[in-house]
């Protein structure tokens, strides 16, 4: 009989167990083990005194609807090369989570790129995710800096600025306290910050980082992208375009570029853009009644209608009456004759993230029912598009 798994918090010779694990279990070092300890909630499974698998979390706000839902934050985790195959990652994410869900999490999201593997547990990826590159000559050319004031570092004023915008996605994370301190020393990441004119607050925030490339020069990779206006925009990438003396590409991270054609849309047929598709973060909706009270929904919206929620095997549905007024909403128990639209629990995901951006898009998804109280549910959650604009 093989030994008992324990789980446990993760504490000084422990960590450096974790830590040694992360490294072999991804085959390079994981830095975030060591620069998040003391920060975020740090879970090891433990057989025999011997670590064989763990993962870091940490509870936050993640914007829907413009406002922040309780979401346990789950990254780095890991199972030894030996000890797969016996489904030791799901039971190391149920004990990642617990504690999280005890302070007060309603949600869960991870970047993973085990999305079929995550899909079986119950989770979801709202939007694609893809890095771009394109060369910084091409960038240089093409925009026009305007008339912005550029400041190296980040203000305060900034950050209520990056605050704000991130209401108008669904997926940001109101940002912890350390995560500016965790950009640094993960990525040795730099902010630039544009203004109209001196002192005067800000209307973009870029931050981005630069490593040695193989060739020559260096490699500029922006891991964010905040830009008020078109105005802003334009100036940002013009600015990323000055660097093109040393850098002969410019990389932007999967989360790095606002889901929006920017790039597309200006520049010449003849520049390469190259575009690469990487693992998605993916959500779970822990508690569904909470997730429900605690999202923003449009103001201008009265809506009354029942829905089903099922399990992907039809094992299990649960019926409720949704109601929205006034920016609020709320889900009750009713009965399987209320019910006009039936989802799984994916599908309900999905929606709540504000995936299905029309009603054809959810038909096509395999969301079934009445032609209006669908269109009218799509409608309350596609306001604001999908964006995780933080990578853990």
């Amino acid at each position: 009989m093989s030994e008992r798994i324990l789980f446990i918090q993760a504490e000084r010779g422990i960590l450096d167990e974790y830590d040694d694990l992360a490294t072999r279990s991804y085959g390079h070092p994981v830095p975030a083990v060591r620069q998040l300890a003391g920060r975020v909630d740090t879970r090891v499974a433990v057989r025999g005194g011997k670590v064989i698998a763990g993962g870091l979390g940490f509870l936050t706000g993640q914007h829907f609807g413009g406002r922040p839902v309780p979401t346990a934050c789950l990254g780095s985790g890991c199972v030894a090369p030996e000890e797969r195959g016996e489904h030791l990652a799901a039971r190391m994410l149920q004990e990642r989570i617990r504690p999280l869900r005890e302070q007060g999490a309603v949600l869960a999201t991870v970047w993973t790129a085990l999305t079929k593997y995550a899909r079986w547990l119950g989770w979801h990826a709202p939007v694609p995710a893809a890095t771009w590159e394109v060369p910084a000559e091409a960038l240089h050319s093409t925009f026009e800096p305007g008339a912005l004031r550029i400041e190296h570092g980040c203000s305060p004023a900034g950050e209520q600025l990056r605050a704000g915008l991130a209401q108008n996605w669904n997926g940001p994370l109101a940002r912890p306290s350390w995560w500016n301190d965790f950009l640094r020393d993960h990525h040795g990441a730099q902010t630039y910050e544009f203004a109209t004119t001196a002192g005067d607050a800000p209307v973009g925030q870029l931050t981005l980082a630069t490593t040695r490339h193989a060739d020559r020069g260096a490699q500029l990779t922006v891991h964010g992208f905040w830009a008020a206006d078109a105005d802003a925009a334009a100036a940002m990438l013009a600015f990323l375009g000055r660097w093109d003396s040393r850098v002969p590409t410019v990389r932007f991270e999967r989360t790095g570029l606002p889901p929006f054609p920017l790039l597309l849309h200006a520049l010449p047929r003849s520049t390469l853009l190259t575009t690469h598709a990487q693992p998605p973060w993916m959500l779970r909706v822990l508690d569904v009644e909470e997730a429900v009270r605690q999202r923003g929904w449009p103001a201008d919206l009265d809506l009354r209608v029942g829905i089903e929620i099922g399990n992907q095997d039809g094992s299990q549905q649960d019926h409720y009456l949704l109601e929205i007024a006034k920016g609020t909403a709320q889900l009750t128990p009713a009965s399987p004759a209320e019910c006009e639209v039936a989802f799984t629990r994916g599908q309900f995901t999905l929606w709540y993230a504000g995936a299905f951006r029309s009603t054809a898009a959810a038909q096509l998804a395999g969301v079934c029912g009445a032609p209006d109280a669908l269109t009218a549910l799509v409608r309350a959650t596609c306001e604001r598009e999908p964006w995780l604009t933080e990578h853990f």
